[in-house]
């Protein structure tokens, strides 16, 4: 019989969560995606000491602020592992928006703009990028305009349908919504475990998956943020999955049956609404998981930037020494 991964990729588009060459090249994922805290994590190993390298000589002879500097230092590096692994993937690779940037429409449209063209320098094509966004109001917006501009977007830190609602609405790419969190928001506040099917997280994801099949709305589904194999076969048909590489490794030498969970055929009516930006606040502001799991991703993501900024400015110092 085959794998549990290989039967998931024949009803939904395998993603992996990672930064890890080796395993990208290992387990030929369709697509990529990253975030501040998988870049750090991939700089850290000896596949990119040389780029570190390159960026350091090139951020010496940029002239200005030295903050500035080791930003856009810290940029040219998140672009060479987003580099690196749109050499391993046949899909596309997300490169998340500095999180710092969430509640700021404008300073996220330059940022996005930037990545897109330092993907163009390296001749990497807009078609294999997909700009990372948090789910927030004004990171949203930013998504619409880049839609229209034919800058495809993902949506991460999504908990709530209010939030898909929003996005779907602004004609974006892809959401990201999490389950894992929405898990560990539930296990600590109620204190309880739950089974897959009973998983606060897994029942969100099918939720909004059936308002967009229900409404006919493109926006593509992908499925994040799992703390165990049972919540990815839960969610087993959805469009995509991103997944760790422990946890493709687990559905690679699980050779059991995999039930389909999600299909459009099996949508149930969900009529269709739009939010403005006073109801989605409203929503957002009754939804204390939501809330609190957007801003603590933020708060995580942004941290992790720093330590990668932090990282630079050593390397800068060194250097010039």
């Amino acid at each position: 019989m085959t794998s549990k991964l290989d039967q998931l990729r024949e009803i939904t588009t395998v993603v992996a969560d990672t930064g890890d060459i080796e395993a990208v090249a290992r387990l030929k994922p369709v697509d990529c995606t990253t975030n501040p805290s998988i870049v750090l994590k991939a700089l850290g190993t000896p596949m990119f000491a040389d780029a570190i390298k390159e960026a350091v000589t090139w951020g010496k002879k940029q002239g200005g602020n030295p903050e500035a500097v080791s930003s856009a230092v810290a940029d040219r590096l998140a672009i060479s592992v987003g580099a690196a692994l749109v050499k391993l993937v046949p899909g596309r690779v997300s490169t998340e928006v500095d999180a710092d940037l969430s509640f700021d429409t404008e300073a996220s449209l330059a940022k996005a703009r930037a990545i897109i063209a330092a993907y163009k320098d390296r001749g990497i094509g807009q078609d294999r990028i997909l700009i990372k966004l948090a789910s927030t109001w004004e990171g949203i917006r930013a998504a619409e305009v880049l839609q229209k501009e034919g800058i495809d977007c993902n949506l991460t830190l999504l908990f709530s349908k209010a939030q898909a609602i929003a996005c779907a609405d602004a004609k974006v790419f892809l959401i990201s919504p999490f389950v894992g969190r929405i898990l560990d928001w539930y296990k600590k506040s109620t204190g309880k475990d739950y089974t897959a099917e009973e998983d606060p997280g897994v029942i969100s994801v099918r939720e909004i998956y059936n308002y967009y099949k229900a409404n006919d709305i493109k926006t593509i589904v992908m499925g994040a943020s799992f703390r165990s194999a049972g919540e990815i076969e839960a969610l087993a048909g959805c469009d995509r999955l991103t997944i760790s590489p422990n946890l493709l490794d687990e559905l690679a030498k699980d050779e059991g049956k995999l039930e389909r969970k999600l299909s459009p055929e099996s949508r149930k009516p969900d009529p269709k609404v739009s939010v403005d930006e006073k109801t989605f606040r409203w929503m957002m502001n009754e939804d204390a998981m939501a809330t609190e799991k957007l801003a603590e991703g933020i708060r995580a993501f942004a941290k992790d930037l720093g330590t990668l900024r932090t990282m630079v400015q050593k390397e800068l110092q060194l250097a010039a020494a």
